[in-house]
């Protein structure tokens, strides 16, 4: 199974690491990308083909779009011509809709479209796959068994998208904001630096493991940590009185809205 990655930037690279490290084999991988001396390092490290995007795309079986969104209606445009028949795209742009995608393409080709997150970066990624209209459920496993590479999967209808985004795709930016003020505060309360980021760093990655794997629900969580009339409860009062809660609901609600608008022409 050929697979061509068209746009190795930060989130093509995590692609292409994560199938690798799945054990998909150098020789099935190719690389699209505009810039010669990019090609090279790909090659050097990865020991993958790479080329420009229409002979990477050129017969492959799966063509995966990992380019800026306004550069898709070009790009599909020339790598129409050759794909091979039937061959699967994946689209990882966000704000390109399936309609978009499949205007550029001949009548009845498989898409599916792809919102990830950037813990792919480290194998860690939450991405969720919406369908195109004649997507079959063999290129639905094919899209999933691809971004199983860089982390979780999940299956979901297209409209339920903009949600998405607004709660996975943005979601790390906001845990890196707590993370941010977490360390912020340990320095202010006498911490060092370094001391503080390490506390903060294994309290989230050990809070979110903890919520992964107990499978009890985060007020069940938090509670275990509340004792009455203790310090845990007296910074979520605070939290409470600051309205941070209405204040993180109202911020998703926005990305929300951001992600509809993005998905209109007026809004690229």
């Amino acid at each position: 199974m050929t697979v061509a990655i068209l746009g190795v930037g930060a989130m093509g690279g995590a692609m292409l690491a994560g199938l690798l490290g799945a054990g998909w084999p150098a020789d099935d991988l190719r690389i699209g990308e505009a810039r010669a001396e990019r090609r090279r390092e790909l090659t050097d490290q990865y020991g993958v083909a790479a080329s420009g995007a229409i002979q990477a795309a050129r017969g492959a079986e799966v063509v995966v779009l990992v380019v800026k969104p306004q550069d898709i209606p070009g790009l599909l445009d020339d790598i129409a011509p050759v794909l091979a028949p039937g061959a699967l795209i994946v689209s990882l742009a966000a704000g390109v809709g399936l309609a978009t995608i499949e205007a550029h393409l001949p009548s009845g080709w498989p898409v599916v479209r792809v919102m990830p997150n950037t813990p792919a970066l480290v194998g860690a990624a939450m991405s969720v796959i919406a369908p195109g209209s004649a997507a079959s459920a063999d290129d639905i496993a094919l899209a999933t068994k691809l971004m199983a590479g860089v982390g979780q999967v999940l299956v979901m209808p297209e409209k339920q998208l903009d949600a998405v985004t607004a709660v996975s795709g943005s979601g790390p930016a906001y845990v890196m904001y707590v993370a941010e003020a977490m360390i912020d505060a340990g320095v202010l309360l006498g911490l060092a630096r370094p001391v503080a980021t390490e506390l903060v760093q294994q309290t989230l990655f050990g809070s979110a493991k903890l919520l992964a794997e107990s499978g009890q629900h985060p007020t069940v969580l938090k509670e275990t940590v509340t004792s009455p009339g203790g310090t845990t409860a007296a910074a979520l009062r605070t939290f409470e009185d600051r309205g941070v809660k209405a204040g993180f609901i109202a911020a998703m609600e926005a990305a929300y809205r951001r992600s509809i608008e993005m998905g209109q022409p007026s809004g690229r």
